[in-house]
């Protein structure tokens, strides 16, 4: 019932945030603006498009399936319709004009777009929904930006940011890896690996070749996106994946020598061949980089790669309460939370739970009245991030006619789940079990951690039958119908204990 209790208020909130955008919306077209303040006038790609609107999508495809069928479909359909500028990649839209922003078209844009919208956007939501329109219009994109640009050395800063060549390389190989698991599209692993053979040099390693490396969000996702095609490799191209393999191991050794505190977690930015810390500030991105050092240690078995994730793990409930992680952003909170949280789920260190635990508290009391949290993009990290922590409480769980009074929480142990739901109201749905994600979506042979996943807490296997106990009633289910939605019916106020074991 505590789990219970917290995943009903991550829920609840999440739904105010997605009313409370919606609200915000444009009149004529429906899309949201990027921001309620400076670009209330327009919708672009590497924001609004990216980490904001998939985010309302995701909450309303677990809590109002009205708006998921109807207001999300529609502003799909809009999106692509009103912002598709070179074949089908997006630009930026104006609201104000009714049309482009930009005239002549600014190709580097349009690429840096392209690769966040799928990146932070369009690859949750295919991990968490599989196939559907929002997978397809990802694969519309990647299809058309192969025809525009390979190993992405020449997009121009155009106020970008100074790491927008590596953070494009670094989106588009986790987007091909992942797109090439669930596809096997030898398209999208020829790609990926021109790019992977571009940075795993003695010319251009990361570690050797770039004066500045940025080991939080807009430059750490070379580190990521190298590893995850190396993940790939590893199974499809072992010859590839011994080519590549020094080249991984240098470049995380280099970051876990000169890149880390104290306590583990990474700086915002170093000079990893001198060692110089060039920006002190500490990674709310911490979890995005250790992803990669967990990967390869499931893959090489490298024990210090494991060791630095326990590190950093162990030091956040006593050092990082409360901490300013981005100057007063709620952004930095939901990063780090989300971030702990994926590593929490393969190595579950007991301080990190309470860590995880106060912190989501910090996150919501940036909440206003309206929903709204702070009112730029980055409100969509909010719910991504109190979704995954909801999907930790009810174990992988979520319900069909969600509202807000529905109370559930559940606890795993070994083989068993337990759940407890309860309502004021009469209430009649289904308990919807998570299933195998990274099989079932995304056709991956190992789930290794990865940003913006949906974290497996207590995966049902569709073929498998399971031992359903509800008061001194027992059934055997089958995993598909345990996936498809359980039903369950509850009195005003009555309390629903439920097991499922393997």
């Amino acid at each position: 019932m505590a789990n219970g209790k917290a995943a009903n208020e991550a829920f609840r909130r999440s739904h105010q945030y997605l009313l409370g955008w919606l609200a915000k919306a444009d009149s004529v077209s429906g899309l949201i603006p990027r921001n309620l303040t400076q670009s209330t006038c327009i919708w672009n790609a590497w924001d609004a498009a990216a980490d904001n609107y998939p985010f309302l999508v995701m909450t309303a495809s677990m809590l109002d399936r009205p708006i998921f069928e109807g207001k999300m479909r529609e502003m799909l359909a809009t999106e692509t319709r009103l912002t598709s500028r070179i074949g089908r990649l997006p630009d930026t839209y104006s609201f104000c004009k009714r049309g482009f922003q930009n005239d002549p078209i600014d190709t580097s844009q349009v690429i840096f777009g392209s690769a966040e919208y799928m990146k932070d956007g369009l690859i949750p939501l295919t991990e968490w929904l599989g196939p559907s329109p929002w997978s397809e219009r990802m694969l519309g994109i990647l299809a058309d930006l192969d025809k525009l640009v390979d190993v992405p050395t020449q997009i121009k800063s155009n106020g970008l940011g100074k790491h927008a060549v590596v953070e494009v390389g670094g989106d588009l190989l986790q987007v091909l890896a992942r797109m090439y698991w669930q596809t096997r599209n030898p398209q999208w692993l020829q790609w990926g690996i021109q790019i992977g053979d571009y940075y795993l040099s003695p010319d251009h390693l990361p570690t050797q070749a770039l004066p500045r490396l940025q080991l939080r969000d807009h430059g750490c996702e070379i580190v990521s996106g190298l590893v995850e095609l190396y993940a790939v490799v590893s199974v499809v191209d072992p010859a590839k994946k011994r080519q590549w393999q020094p080249y991984i191991h240098e470049m995380l050794d280099t970051i876990l020598a000169k890149g880390r505190n104290e306590q583990g977690l990474f700086y915002d930015e170093i000079n990893p061949v001198t060692g110089e810390i060039t920006q002190k500030r500490l990674a709310d991105n911490f979890g995005y980089t250790l992803n990669a050092f967990y990967t390869v240690y499931v893959i090489d078995r490298v024990a210090g790669y494991r060791e630095a994730t326990l590190k950093a793990l162990g030091s956040l409930s006593a050092h990082y309460r409360n901490h300013d992680w981005e100057n007063g952003s709620a952004d930095g909170y939901a990063d780090a939370i989300e971030g702990a949280l994926n590593l929490y789920l393969r190595e579950p260190v007991p301080s990190a739970k309470d860590w995880l635990d106060s912190e989501i508290k910090v996150l919501w009391n940036f909440q206003k009245p309206d929903g709204i949290i702070e009112g730029w993009h980055g409100d969509g990290n909010f719910a991504r991030t109190s979704l995954m922590y909801a999907l930790w409480k009810t174990a992988g769980i979520h319900v069909s006619n969600w509202n807000a009074g529905i109370v559930y929480g559940s606890v795993t142990d070994k083989n068993t789940v337990y759940v407890t739901i309860t309502s004021p109201k009469a209430w009649q749905g289904k308990l919807i079990f998570g299933s195998n994600w990274h099989t079932e979506h995304m056709h991956m042979p190992v789930d290794y951690p990865r940003i913006n996943q949906f974290q497996e807490w207590f995966p049902i296997e569709k073929d498998k039958n399971y031992t359903v106990t509800i008061g001194s009633k027992t059934q055997t289910v089958k995993g598909s119908a345990l996936i498809a939605g359980f039903p369950v019916q509850l009195k005003p106020n009555e309390v629903v204990r439920l097991s499922c074991s393997r």
